[in-house]
């Protein structure tokens, strides 16, 4: 990050983010930053350059005023707006819809603690980079516009007073992920949770607690410690199981941890979570973890070893009823429990990591979930940088959900167009995502092409180093009229599960007219119809995700009175309204379902 650099090489401090990741902070003693933060608008990045453009030694990060009737100080994060965190900036003020660049967020609070402990400043996600200052000192920087990250601050609160000031930059880079083009708001802003989380001196940051490859009896896992107690028993307990289990750490605060274990195993139909307690000799946490086995067989997908079709959707991280990023709890159990209402078990999660509710309420409510990170379209395949940003992103998405359930798919990409450098770049993806977790399925959403003018191929390259094979095809849409599905042709180069991760066509809610209509729902209704048909006569189909859910703001969709700004898309509107669209797909998986218990 050049800015960062420059300004830390004036100040005469580090640029390197100390940032030690506290997992599961939602089962720790933490203390909410969300509500009305002082916002100021930079576009020309005053609050860093003068006017040579060089760094600044007392930028807005100081928080400073002015300190006699004469001193010079432009500005003043105490008599200017406000913003609200969680929450993109597009959305809260008309003047910021398209609003792309610097923004300072600035909020004061007390020390929190009642007693000693250490404390960690955690967001849980800021688009796209984050520079983080308290009290005038440079915590560190985060790049990546999806994922959590965190900083200890035991040692710089003050007991009252201090100042938390964030600038957040969403400008669209080449060498980003994603990239510069995307079909979906370049949403600017702290769009999650911020939280200082207490833990004791010696506490346990990382653990894992899943069942063993292959096996639906044996769990196998880490418990990690953080401080300078390393050396200590640990017990993992598993209460209504009668398990209870005691590992010695190493001298890096590590133990390897592996026990049998007689189950109720998670899924849809029965989402049994059970309390699972990490306790170490200084520090205790509790999680609600469910266990499960996902794999492949030949064309299947297996979940506990048994065949299972994804009846599914695809989802952006629009908020229902209202614009804007979803973030909330809410949020999610509305986009979920429509999910639920088509008679789904999968949910894709496109084109990024989605907030975290979404996954813990996918382990409570039964749902599937695949998981994406956004290397997008055209990514910079030659640009050591940017695998790296595309690596961290994975890394910081598998360490933040390793314990769901309800996760199945690691996805590492989206319509990535094939060549030489792509595939290299996407299979050192897939090598990291392995590396990280080998107990999960890695996908990516691929496109096909024609053999001739009746057949559909699906031969990517990057196939043979997938365990399922995600689809992308619009046929009915932009590729001909809906009637084109029923005389196509299908092959495929692999014989592994197939999942059309995407299929569908616009439609404005509430415009009706004839099926051959663009824009109507009867349109968007024959699409599908046509699509299921098809489909259906596909043996190494094993599930579907449409485009999709709902309706979601996208800059590319620009026609008046239909799209204004709105990729339209879904089979609900933004304002919750099912188009006809929708009942044909629900009535498709109620089918599915129903033969499935028979």
């Amino acid at each position: 990050m050049k800015r960062l650099v420059l300004v830390a090489v004036a100040l005469g401090i580090s640029a390197e983010a100390f940032a030690t990741t506290v997992s599961n902070v939602e089962g720790r003693l933490s203390h909410t930053l969300d509500g009305s933060w002082r916002a100021i608008i930079d576009l020309y990045g005053t609050g860093y350059y003068d006017y040579r453009h060089e760094p600044r030694s007392r930028g807005f990060f100081m928080d400073e005023k002015p300190k006699n009737e004469s001193d010079f100080v432009e500005y003043d994060f105490d008599r200017s707006g406000t913003l609200n965190v969680p929450g993109d900036w597009n959305s809260q003020r008309e003047s910021l819809l398209y609003y792309e660049g610097i923004v300072w967020y600035r909020r004061t609070f007390d020390d929190p603690r009642s007693s000693p402990s250490r404390l960690f400043l955690h967001f849980g996600a800021v688009n796209y980079e984050a520079e983080v200052w308290l009290n005038g000192k440079l915590l560190g920087t985060h790049e990546g516009g999806f994922t959590p990250f965190d900083f200890e601050v035991t040692g710089d609160v003050r007991p009252r007073g201090n100042s938390l000031v964030v600038l957040v930059d969403n400008t669209r880079r080449q060498e980003a992920v994603p990239t510069l083009d995307t079909d979906w708001w370049n949403y600017g802003g702290i769009t999650r949770s911020v939280t200082l989380v207490e833990v004791p001196e010696t506490f346990v940051s990382d653990y894992l607690v899943q069942l063993d490859k292959g096996a639906s009896d044996q769990i196998r896992g880490f418990v990690q410690l953080n401080g300078p107690r390393l050396g200590q028993s640990v017990v993992v307990s598993i209460p209504e199981a009668n398990i209870r289990r005691v590992f010695a750490t190493d001298k890096t605060g590590r133990a390897e941890i592996s026990f049998p274990a007689r189950l109720s195993l998670w899924s849809p139909k029965s989402p049994k979570l059970y309390d699972v307690e990490i306790a170490a000799e200084t520090d205790v946490v509790k999680e609600r973890i469910g266990f499960r086995t996902i794999s492949t067989r030949g064309n299947l997908i297996l979940l506990n070893g048994r065949p299972i079709f994804l009846r599914g959707i695809s989802a952006h991280e629009e908020a229902p009823f209202r614009a804007g990023r979803a973030f909330s709890p809410e949020d999610a159990r509305t986009l979920l429990s429509w999910v639920k209402e088509l008679h789904g078990n999968f949910i894709r999660l496109a084109h990024y990591p989605h907030n975290e509710n979404m996954t813990r309420e996918a382990d409570r409510m039964g749902i599937l979930v695949w998981s994406e990170v956004p290397v997008y379209w055209a990514i910079s395949w030659e640009s050591a940088k940017t695998l790296d940003i595309a690596k961290q992103q994975i890394r910081e998405n598998v360490e933040r959900d390793k314990n769901r359930a309800s996760v199945v798919v690691w996805s590492i990409g989206n319509e990535t167009p094939v060549s030489d450098p792509r595939n290299r770049f996407m299979r050192s993806l897939v090598a990291s995502v392995r590396d990280l977790d080998s107990t999960r399925l890695v996908s990516a959403a691929l496109e096909r092409h024609y053999l001739d003018e009746k057949t559909q191929m699906i031969d990517d390259p990057l196939g043979d180093a997938l365990d399922v094979l995600g689809v992308n095809e619009y046929v009915g849409w932009y590729d001909g009229l809906p009637e084109k599905c029923d005389t196509l042709n299908w092959k495929t180069a692999y014989e592994k599960p197939h999942v059309i991760s995407e299929f569908g066509g616009d439609a404005r809610a509430g415009l009706h007219g004839g099926v051959l209509e663009r824009w109507t729902e009867e349109f968007q209704e024959s699409i599908y119809s046509h699509q299921i048909a098809m489909l259906k006569r596909l043996p190494f189909v094993q599930g579907m995700s449409p485009w999709i859910l709902m309706d979601f703001r996208s800059p590319h969709r620009v026609l008046p009175g239909i799209q204004d700004g709105w990729n339209r898309k879904g089979v609900i509107s933004d304002r919750g309204q099912k188009k006809k669209a929708f009942f044909v797909l629900r009535k498709f998986y109620e089918e599915k379902e129903s033969g499935e218990t028979k």
